[in-house]
């Protein structure tokens, strides 16, 4: 019962092979500037040092052979051969309003899924390459996909419906629909659990960090609201994304600086967020390392980055009342620290403290970590994502194995 799981993006390639029956990584890794050139691959086995292997992939096909390659190789694989491999799991981040679930992938779902890209043309676009790269390599494997927007689809109308012409809604489908679908449904299974509160009565607000930042409200132990809408753009302050902004900005632009819609899309996705506010793309550790130094820019950037978070956590609040428990996954301790105390800082009105030495020991990361004091009336909890794990869950849930013990981290 081998899982291999595939994200691919526009230039790179993620993968991760998991063994359901013995639940636990075999390997995981990445493939970068796949199609650009000078392609590499970082890949890791728990236990062993990671390793840094190098040919060029001019496109998933070959990025994935890359993958397939490694994971059999005599010194640094994990499997005899390919054939050891049971399914194949794809995130796929736009399903529309017709996937609410995963599904297996036939040629009626590439259909829909390419139907959707317009949608996503930055993500579902090369999530279909790699689900063609896997149908070439791989022929004779059932592969599942999994959809970041399925999550979503509990919101009601009044939260997913923007107050823009009703018949955009209708003929284009211009609607809130909401990413990172995999990790909030993790952060509320255990936020739920360790609150203490069965997920079916738990009302949660979720925190997916990263590059990436988006924000769900749960009521009930469902997706209520959530802060990303039609694109991934919406929302909160994020590495390179602007999030919200007055939409009068777009056209005075264009107007008044002559830059195409191309450009603009760029700009807002890549060029914007912290990024853009510092002046360069730079990860987010260093924006903190810089802001403890005194660099002005850094410290705004951080300031906004939290501000915003915390206008978002508190209209959550209002939307579900006081939350059961706050829940920030994060990929690594730096992602979303010192943001997080900052954005709960003078919350105590509603029942929010953050034990800030409990949150600096998060740093260390790879484990589920209460945040805040014990005299906060609600809970505060940082973990590790379980995006993977999601996928996991997902594929293993199709192909009919025995699921794992509910609650299990």
């Amino acid at each position: 019962m081998l899982i291999l799981t595939l994200n691919c993006r526009t230039f790179s390639l993620q993968y991760q092979l998991f063994d359901w029956g013995q639940n636990r990584t075999l390997a995981s890794g990445n493939v970068e500037r796949v199609v650009i050139g000078d392609t590499f691959l970082t890949h890791k086995v728990p236990g062993k040092a990671p390793r840094h292997l190098d040919r060029d992939c001019a496109d998933h096909t070959q990025a994935l052979q890359f993958v397939l390659d490694t994971l059999t190789d005599s010194k640094d694989g994990v499997l005899p051969e390919v054939a050891s491999i049971s399914a194949i799991g794809h995130r796929v981040v736009h399903g529309g309003e017709r996937f609410t679930k995963s599904v297996l992938i036939d040629d009626d779902v590439v259909a829909a899924i390419k139907e959707t890209a317009n949608l996503a043309p930055l993500h579902n676009t090369p999530n279909l390459a790699g689900i063609r790269a896997a149908k070439d390599l791989l022929p004779n494997l059932p592969q599942v996909a999994i959809f970041d927007t399925a999550f979503h689809q509990t919101m009601p109308e009044k939260a997913y419906i923007y107050p823009l012409p009703y018949d955009w809604y209708k003929q284009h489908g211009i609607r809130r629909y909401g990413f990172h679908g995999q990790s909030h449904l993790h952060a509320a299974r255990r936020g739920a659990a360790l609150a203490g509160v069965p997920l079916e009565r738990c009302n949660l607000v979720t925190v997916h960090t990263g590059n990436g930042v988006s924000l769900c409200a749960l009521k009930n132990g469902v997706s209520v609201d959530t802060s990303m809408g039609l694109t991934p753009l919406e929302g909160v302050m994020m590495g390179t994304r602007c999030g919200d902004i007055d939409a009068g900005i777009i056209p005075f632009m264009m107007n008044e600086a002559g830059i195409s819609a191309a450009e603009m899309d760029l700009f807002l996705n890549q060029k914007s967020g912290l990024a853009g506010i510092v002046g360069r793309r730079v990860s987010r550790r260093t924006v903190v390392d810089e802001a403890v130094v005194g660099d002005p820019r850094c410290q705004l950037a951080l300031d906004m980055e939290s501000y915003r978070l915390r206008k978002y956590i508190g209209a959550y609040i209002a939307v579900i009342g006081r939350p059961d428990a706050i829940v920030f996954t994060y990929g690594e301790g730096w992602e979303d620290w010192p943001v997080r105390g900052m954005a709960l800082k003078g919350m105590e009105q509603f029942g929010i403290e953050v034990d800030l030495k409990r949150d600096e020991e998060a740093l260390r990361g790879e484990r589920e970590m209460l945040i805040s004091a014990d005299s906060s009336k609600v809970k505060v909890f940082a973990l590790p994502s379980g995006e993977e794990m999601m996928l996991n869950e997902d594929v293993a849930a199709i192909m009919g194995w025995p699921a794992r013990e509910a609650g299990a981290a």
